[in-house]
């Protein structure tokens, strides 16, 4: 950004000697011009920054999604030993639905973190049988959703860092005097509610 400070430079240079020695027309149109240059650079540094947000999205939609497809076959095998626990099931299903069905960043956000609490409650029933614990589908179905996790903290970081950056330009001067004209909106940021969610569910042994 210190090539647009240094623009912003030159555009006030240019009004003050502009005006006195050009005439007020030639100065005006060249005014006019330098501050359409402007207009340009930051425009085109905010879709820059957009577009690292939105990959930086992307990322984290892959292993969402990943982790979601987990989920069905860890209920069917959790089922096998416990049954009787439907309305742990019914729930974790029901936040999985409203995970998938989610269009927009903040709706997916929110429904990770219904997700989130309801695979806890999922975890905790495991931990009442023994044998669904040393069950090998149960053990590889827990390694791949704990490495989906901790990839899914990794881009979580990655995107919050180029989120803060890019809300960060809309306050930086002279950014803030064109970008409600540009139309560019800030980004949220991915909060978790609860700070236990940023630890991988786990069954101990």
């Amino acid at each position: 950004m210190g090539n647009l400070f240094f623009i912003f430079l030159i555009i006030l240079t240019w009004i003050f000697f502009g005006l006195h020695y050009l005439s007020a027309g030639v100065s005006l149109i060249l005014t006019l011009v330098l501050l359409l240059a402007m207009l340009v650079y930051i425009y085109n540094y905010l879709v820059q920054l957009k577009q690292e947000v939105d990959e930086a999205w992307s990322d984290i939609g892959v292993q969402l999604k990943r982790r979601s497809d987990l989920i069905p076959n860890i209920i069917e095998t959790v089922k096998g030993y416990a049954a009787h626990e439907k309305q742990v099931f019914e729930d974790v299903t029901a936040a999985r639905t409203k995970f998938l069905s989610a269009q927009t960043p903040k709706e997916q956000m929110d429904a990770d973190n219904q997700f989130s609490q309801t695979l806890k409650s999922l975890f905790a029933v495991a931990e009442n049988y023994p044998d669904l614990k040393a069950n090998q589908n149960f053990l590889e179905l827990q390694a791949e959703l704990r490495d989906a996790e901790d990839k899914i903290q990794a881009a979580r970081r990655f995107y919050n860092s180029v989120v803060r950056d890019y809300n960060t330009a809309f306050k930086v001067f002279p950014n803030n005097l064109f970008v409600q004209t540009l139309k560019f909106k800030p980004y949220d940021f991915f909060e978790i509610n609860d700070q236990a969610d940023t630890q991988v569910p786990k069954v101990q042994f």
